[in-house]
């Protein structure tokens, strides 16, 4: 009799612990990202920085196989631009595939580096100060739709947002400029700290119409 009463109580108990078990999950907090890409002055560092950080961490390039050629990290970005929609043109890829080739693999900087610094034709618009030619050049259109959210918020909702706000375009103007995240979800968004302050007013001018 003892032993069966003391085989019930152990038993309440273990159905106890797996309830208390179910009704508290273990809440688990990731560590904060820190690695980071390679630098490099190749013109593909800057866009690795901005488009492919977006997506995945850097240390999934690290677990690619040591020694690739350039046309093999080439393919390798390629595949992320048609497979997998990354935000990235021919000339992305071009360049990117470039900076990896170099930074990772075994292709060397002086061989790639006169060609790889020809302005494109979309730079060379933008320069103009043309809104259009920046968020093409700069691959804005990929992360913000007009009128609808992509990966960020669209740029109608951006202006709403900033309607009756005085600082709205200098506000903007840093967002643009400095990059961030926690206004729109958790995505961050790159900076562009490489645009002309002119450049950074054209596109928040260009958005706070929308």
């Amino acid at each position: 009799m003892y032993k069966n009463l003391k085989h019930t109580a152990m038993l309440v108990v273990a159905f106890s612990l797996v309830g208390l078990a179910r009704a508290a999950p273990l809440a688990i907090t990731l560590p904060p990202e820190t690695a980071k890409l390679r630098e490099s002055t190749l013109p593909g560092h800057l866009i690795a920085t901005q488009k492919c950080a977006t997506c995945h961490s850097a240390d999934y390039i690290s677990y690619q196989p040591p020694g690739m050629t350039l046309q093999q990290w080439t393919a390798e970005v390629g595949k992320m631009q048609h497979v997998y929609g990354a935000p990235l043109g021919d000339d992305d890829v071009k360049k990117v595939g470039a900076y990896l080739a170099v930074a990772y693999g075994s292709a060397r900087e002086s061989e790639l580096l006169a060609e790889l610094k020809t302005p494109a034709a979309a730079a060379a618009s933008a320069d103009k100060g043309d809104a259009t030619a920046l968020l093409n050049a700069n691959g804005c259109l990929a992360c913000h739709g007009i009128d609808k959210k992509i990966v960020g918020p669209g740029y109608h909702d951006v202006a709403a947002r900033y309607r009756g706000d005085a600082q709205a375009l200098s506000k903007l103007e840093a967002s643009i400029r400095n990059g961030g995240a926690g206004k729109w979800g958790e995505v961050p968004m790159p900076p562009f700290s490489q645009l002309k302050p002119e450049e950074v007013r054209t596109l928040a001018e260009f958005v706070l119409k929308q």
